[in-house]
């Protein structure tokens, strides 16, 4: 609750909808309604049927500011059906979707409440993009099979900077991993840079995100990137020199060892320039493993070992903070019927 009130969390998001009910017919406003299910989350509450009990419950009343009921025959909170009027919103009130939610206001939402977090503009940020699997089990609308998953699921693109989440943008799982990702880097980018317009941004992600529309976008926006690179036969060779030292180190030490090499690359039909590629040439366990990377930073700028190590492995981190959202936060609980319901969720 306090720290609710210091940032004015729910009082900011309460802002991003419209309620069009009858003011003097109204027991539970918009603001006590979005309080009440983010508290409930964050309680361990996820489901709307809880608060059929938890409407009475006095901890979640005093976090809500609502004691006692606004007249005689109710609860003090609102029961599941009003909260599930809420998740069901349009764009626009209808005549029987009286509440609606602006998904742009949300969305810009989470990077305002990023720039509040800082008194002064840093001078360079990281942003980490990664997508995730979010299982269903029922036919919620674009609900598709995912064979590396092996599941219905979809396919949540996440951007965080640090322990910020910057967006959550739910998608069917029937796209490249990477759909999407520069109209919302570009959006997030954009609304960064009218408040810091100096700071410098890199975009950090693995594999799945090296895709020459992304590159493309930073190099033509002033924006760094650091992504994994799927390896191939032609890689591989790069470093086979490399390799083959590794495994002799490794031989002689009887532990891991690595060894890396800095060149520039160019597909055959997929990039539209060269461009600077970090090989990691790891032999470990008796076997070799290869990784590699490309990048917009120069050599003179890092070395190739620092970039790699203390840079790129550095995203792993982020891979907790999508834990945190799906395992403490429910995050991965969209089990409402349409997109739109289970992108607010999200």
């Amino acid at each position: 609750g306090a720290t609710d009130r210091a940032i004015g969390l729910t009082e900011r998001f309460a802002r991003c909808f419209t309620d069009a009910r009858a003011p003097h017919l109204v027991e539970h406003d918009v603001r006590s309604l979005v309080l009440q299910r983010v508290a409930g989350i964050a309680l361990g509450y996820e489901d709307l049927v809880d608060h059929d009990h938890l409407r009475h419950d006095p901890v979640l009343a005093a976090l809500a500011g609502r004691l006692d009921a606004g007249r005689a025959g109710c609860a003090p909170l609102a029961g599941k059906s009003t909260l599930n009027r809420l998740e069901l919103g349009r764009g626009e009130p209808t005549r029987y979707h009286r509440i609606a939610h602006d998904t742009t206001a949300i969305e810009a939402l989470f990077v305002d409440v990023f720039l509040d977090a800082h008194r002064a503009a840093p001078g360079q940020i990281v942003l980490d993009l990664d997508a995730t699997d979010d299982p269903i089990h029922g036919h919620q609308e674009g609900r598709f099979f995912h064979g590396y998953y092996d599941c219905y699921c979809y396919l949540p693109l996440y951007i965080f900077c640090g322990r910020h989440l910057l967006a959550s943008r739910l998608r069917p799982s029937n796209i490249d991993g990477a759909a999407g990702a520069v109209e919302d880097v570009a959006r997030i980018v954009g609304h960064i840079r009218r408040r810091w317009p100096r700071v410098r941004i890199l975009l950090r992600a693995d594999g799945g995100f090296c895709r020459e529309t992304l590159m493309a976008w930073c190099e033509a926006n002033r924006v760094d990137f650091l992504f994994g690179l799927a390896r191939n036969a032609r890689l591989a060779a790069e470093v086979a020199g490399e390799l083959e030292a590794a495994e002799a180190e490794s031989a002689r030490t009887g532990r891991p060892a690595r060894r890396y090499r800095d060149f520039r690359w160019l597909t055959r039909d997929s990039w539209s320039r060269a461009r600077r590629v970090v090989g990691k040439a790891e032999w470990t366990g008796g076997a070799a493993n290869p990784r590699f990377v490309v990048t917009s930073l120069s050599p003179a700028e890092i070395k190739a070992r620092p970039l790699y190590e203390a840079i790129y492995c550095a995203r792993g981190e982020m891979e907790n903070r999508i834990k945190e959202c799906q395992f403490d936060l429910f995050a991965d609980r969209t089990s409402s019927g349409t997109m739109r319901a289970n992108q607010l969720r999200l």
